[in-house]
């Protein structure tokens, strides 16, 4: 029996994350997680693949408030449900729709970023899938995550993959939603069920693996050495998926409107497939 270690969201797409006690599950995932977006006009995504200054980039929820922080700027507040042009977006091969947060929002963050950006969040009348071909065929709504709602990694594969490099790096690398231990390293790649109490996931997609993981997530600083993407490369290369993998992508079969909590109980039970 494994059990949950942390739990972590991202609130706008690849800009620092926060570390919660519990996250409450919607039909997405966990509660606010990537729920905004920043967008190079006309309509491109951007994340710390090209943008890695996003990691030095501080988020907090509450009261109704999306609160934004960077060294060296006053702070920024908006609503959670601000108004605004729901506007074209695209992420990966998604086009889907996003509200514009406003010339305030584009002109903060673009100062922070010293490029020409906006911010949208997610347009509910318009949702987004997971690819079916990994997902299955009941339809699984995303946010603006990469392609599922949750990326699950343990912390036996974090020790493994630290063992094989010449400094430790953080979990914070990978930025997993739901981290888990009391298993062996790896684990976490089964095709199958993962149950919490009420909260039922499936592994569909081992997580291939990006510059973002040689970002440092409080400086925004890119690892010289490519570490820990070359160590990875020597025991984690996914000839199918055409690069290194690391953590598990899950969809969310039961539990909506349920909470995951640190410490609680996680079985992995490939028979319920």
């Amino acid at each position: 029996m494994a059990r949950i270690a942390s739990l972590h969201i991202y609130p706008v797409k690849s800009c620092r994350g926060i570390d919660v006690e519990s996250t409450l599950m919607t039909p997405t995932g966990p509660e606010w997680d990537r729920r905004w977006m920043i967008v190079q006009p006309p309509d491109q995504f951007i994340t710390q693949r090209s943008h890695p200054r996003l990691a030095t980039v501080t988020v907090a929820v509450g009261d109704g408030k999306l609160r934004l922080s960077a060294a060296g700027h006053a702070p920024l507040a908006l609503d959670v449900n601000h108004p605004g042009e729901s506007r074209r977006v695209r992420i990966w091969h998604d086009a889907c729709l996003g509200i514009d947060a406003g010339d305030e929002a584009a002109a903060w963050l673009s100062r922070v970023l010293d490029d020409t950006v906006r911010l949208v969040r997610v347009d509910p009348a318009a949702p987004r899938f997971a690819n079916p071909k990994y997902a299955g065929a009941q339809p699984q709504p995303v946010t603006f995550a990469d392609g599922y709602p949750i990326l699950m990694i343990s912390n036996e594969s974090l020790a493994e993959l630290n063992r094989r490099l010449p400094e430790p790096i953080p979990m914070a690398r990978f930025r997993p939603n739901l981290v888990i231990e009391g298993v062996p390293a790896h684990a976490e790649d089964a095709m199958t069920v993962y149950r919490s109490g009420p909260v039922v996931l499936r592994g569909v997609r081992l997580c291939t693996r990006c510059a973002v993981t040689i970002t440092d997530q409080l400086s925004g600083e890119r690892d010289p050495h490519q570490q820990p993407l070359r160590a990875l490369g020597k025991y984690r290369h996914d000839y199918t998926l055409k690069g290194v993998t690391f953590g598990q992508n899950c969809t969310l079969v039961a539990g909506v409107g349920e909470r995951l909590r640190v410490g609680a109980e996680l079985s992995i039970d490939p028979h319920q497939l």
